[in-house]
């Protein structure tokens, strides 16, 4: 497969593609956010000369004083014939070190092609593309299958899923969408998550940000927000995107207090429902460790989602093609030592 032309574009072109990550209003949002949104059209043809055009987007920002990167988040979208993933890989890197600044010191990509395993693809002997120190996006996830009926896709799930999500409307607890004035409501319960289980949230502004979409003219998901409130207590959120045959669980938290009421499990099956509603026919619950490792920190999340049934799904992780080799494997280290502690 040859790469026969790559040209800038204007960033709409990009709601073509098929993922939310590629779409022009994930460009826009990310935009407000210390990134360059560079929008590409790119022509590839193979031997028998069929041809097909794939939008890209490319984001771009500072890494260091006076240097920056570029990262395709799921992405590059490849032609449906195409079959070899290294050379079409190493193509688009290539045209697109012409274009980029000068100053930029890695590609990084985030590809969205399935794999059958966890394992590191293989790469060509002398390809430049190395694994990166740290996946940008989840390179495994579950996915559930939405054109079924409702009754299948509950009976797919584990028994005590399903029990679960029963329990917490027993208990009293209800589940409703929110409007985006109650954001604030739910980044206190993300706080308290964060701090419970050690992990790095956005701030205030960038999820409220998410939910106002006066940022963009093109084609909108539809951003919802989903509360669990017991009396009159707020104990569990979560945030979905819903856009064409696609929904995806984006974040979720809980507070400290009655999580033996479950409010998690029904959030979920809430949202499943109302995504299938909508007409999406995959439900992305958006991230989990490559496998069933009792000893991983998110141990807990892979049982937590692969619960709710559907199918595990592989991508080969973020992978790097340096441009400016000494800068990158300096921050390589960097990344190294903050991913250790």
């Amino acid at each position: 497969m040859i790469l026969k032309r790559i040209e800038k574009t204007d960033l709409s072109v990009c709601d073509s593609n098929s993922t939310f990550l590629q779409s022009g209003f994930w460009g826009a949002f990310k935009s407000r956010f210390d990134w360059e949104a560079l929008p590409f059209i790119v022509e590839w043809e193979n031997n028998e000369k069929q041809k097909e055009v794939k939008p890209l987007l490319v984001l771009h920002r500072r890494l260091l004083p006076g240097y920056t990167l570029a990262y395709i988040p799921w992405g590059p979208e490849l032609p449906s014939w195409c079959i070899n993933y290294n050379t079409p890989l190493l193509d688009l890197a290539e045209k697109l070190k012409e274009i980029l600044p000068n100053n930029t010191v890695f590609i990084r990509f985030d590809p969205p092609w399935q794999m059958s395993s966890p394992l590191i693809p293989k790469m060509m002997p002398s390809c430049p593309l190395i694994r990166s120190a740290v996946d940008i996006q989840p390179s495994t996830t579950v996915v559930l299958d939405l054109s079924q009926s409702m009754d299948s896709i509950i009976s797919k799930m584990k028994p005590k899923w399903r029990y679960n999500s029963r329990l917490a409307q027993k208990k009293g607890v209800k589940v409703f969408q929110a409007d985006s004035d109650k954001i604030m409501c739910f980044y206190k319960l993300l706080k308290i998550t964060a701090q419970r289980d050690g992990i790095s949230i956005h701030s205030f502004e960038y999820y409220n940000t998410l939910f106002k979409h006066d940022f963009y003219d093109g084609i909108k998901p539809e951003i919802r927000l989903y509360l669990a409130q017991h009396e009159d207590d707020i104990i569990a959120g979560i945030v979905t995107l819903f856009r064409n045959r696609e929904a995806v669980y984006l974040y979720g938290a809980s507070s400290d207090i009655k999580r033996n009421l479950m409010p998690s499990y029904a959030l979920q099956l809430k949202a499943i429902e109302e995504a299938k509603a909508y007409g999406c026919i995959i439900y992305d619950l958006f991230g989990i460790p490559p496998n069933d490792n009792p000893d991983h920190p998110m141990a807990g999340l892979y049982r937590f989602k692969t619960g709710f049934g559907g199918t595990i799904i592989h991508r080969p992780g973020s992978w790097d093609y340096p441009l400016r080799p000494f800068i990158y494997k300096t921050f390589r280290i960097v990344e190294l030592l903050r991913k250790r502690l």
